[in-house]
């Protein structure tokens, strides 16, 4: 065993005293893999609180966007295969975005006045979140309340998501495409590019190209039928440092087939399922005898893409919380720790990661030969600094 049980043993004790026990998170899964093994699975509190369901190895959790790695990794496919570039332009796949302007004065009601961009949108761009796109929870800017108007970037509407394409035809971009950094509806859109050039429904081409030969058998964009009972609910925090439930597991959207399919956060999964997906990240792009990626294009989506070398403070627009985080960069669907002193938490340089909105988090540390998968359900994930705790508490565990 590469860490030290008393140490490690740290890690559940300040999960229950802190979260768990005061009843701040409903319930915790944290799974730490290292030299291809599971060195520690911890599991505590509930998934239901309503009908007292403990958590499990096999609890289903929705890990919003941590979608975003995975639909990264299936347009990465189709580029290996010569039939998108990075450095293509957007509207070559969605012809109606050809005329797109950035934001200079005005709002949905009254109308926009916009400029033309220096530069069309790139591919690139979606994948790195410099695209001028937005997500209307931002509450930042005119732009954001015209998203929120028209429901834009919301994983349980109705719609689909080639009305979502379409929406956003008719919006402005916050800024123009390379200029900054804005957490956004681009994945959701990389998804859509992935319909697009492969010819099959993006849903499709995820189970096929990449879930299904991982063996990722619980994950997608609805509950298994037959596995209700398996869904943790999922809850927010009251302004009492309690909790209320915000979606109930056994009556929730995610029970019945998705009509909006978000690439950007629409999937359910399990953390053994998304095991299998960190693995074969960090083993080069193989699992299993399967080749999904080559070594050099994994090497090529966890550098830091963000214009001239930034990190995220420098360039974002954003109030996602991962976006204060000092010494992090961007890659093609995660951020990437491009200086580690700078964080001001242990971790490697070139180690990379993300979470999901009901604060699920997972990273992968190729120097170390390390994953980590934190599973729970609370919305929102800037509520409490759990994600920075669990990885100081683990890397304090390293025994080697």
């Amino acid at each position: 065993m590469s860490f030290h049980p008393k140490r490690l043993a740290r890690l559940e004790a300040h999960l229950t005293e802190k979260y768990v026990g005061p009843g701040r998170l409903p319930g915790t899964l944290t799974l730490i893999a290292r030299h291809g093994e599971i060195e520690h699975l911890g599991l505590q509190g509930h998934a239901d609180l309503e009908r007292g369901t403990k958590i499990a190895e096999d609890t289903i959790f929705r890990i919003y966007s941590m979608t975003k790695p995975l639909t990264s990794v299936a347009l990465m496919m189709l580029v290996e295969e010569g039939r998108i570039a990075l450095d293509d332009p957007v509207h070559k796949f969605i012809p109606a975005w050809k005329n797109l302007g950035v934001y200079v004065a005005g709002t949905h009601e009254a109308g926009f006045l916009t400029r033309p961009p220096a530069r069309p949108m790139q591919v690139i761009d979606l994948m790195r979140h410099t695209a001028g796109l937005t997500y209307g929870f931002q509450l930042r800017t005119n732009v954001d309340a015209a998203y929120r108007a028209a429901r834009i970037g919301e994983v349980e509407k109705a719609g689909t998501l080639a009305d979502m394409i379409e929406s956003l035809a008719r919006m402005p971009l916050e800024f123009a495409p390379g200029e900054a950094w804005n957490y956004s509806v681009a994945t959701d859109v990389v998804g859509w590019l992935v319909q697009v050039v492969s010819g099959q429904p993006f849903e499709r081409f995820l189970a096929e190209r990449l879930l299904d030969p991982l063996g990722m058998k619980d994950t997608g964009f609805h509950v298994p039928e037959g596995h209700a009972h398996r869904f943790a609910s999922c809850y927010q925090p009251t302004r009492t440092g309690g909790l209320e439930l915000q979606d109930d597991g056994q009556t929730s959207t995610f029970l019945k087939p998705a009509d909006f399919i978000s690439g950007g956060g629409g999937l359910v999964s399990t953390a053994h399922d998304y095991l299998q997906f960190c693995r074969m990240m960090l083993m080069g792009g193989t699992l299993g005898g399967h080749r999904f990626l080559s070594r050099k294009t994994i090497d090529l989506m966890v550098a830091n893409h963000l214009p001239g070398g930034a990190d995220l403070p420098t360039l974002s627009r954003s109030m996602y919380s991962e976006a204060t985080y000092e010494g992090v960069g961007f890659g093609l669907g995660f951020a990437v720790n491009t200086n580690a002193a700078r964080t001001l938490i242990p971790g490697s340089d070139g180690d990379f990661f993300w979470g999901g909105a009901a604060s699920t988090f997972f990273w992968i540390d190729p120097e170390e030969d390390l994953t980590a998968i934190f599973m729970t359900q609370l919305i929102p994930s800037s509520t409490y600094p759990v994600r920075r705790e669990i990885r100081t508490l683990t890397y304090a565990a390293l025994d080697d």
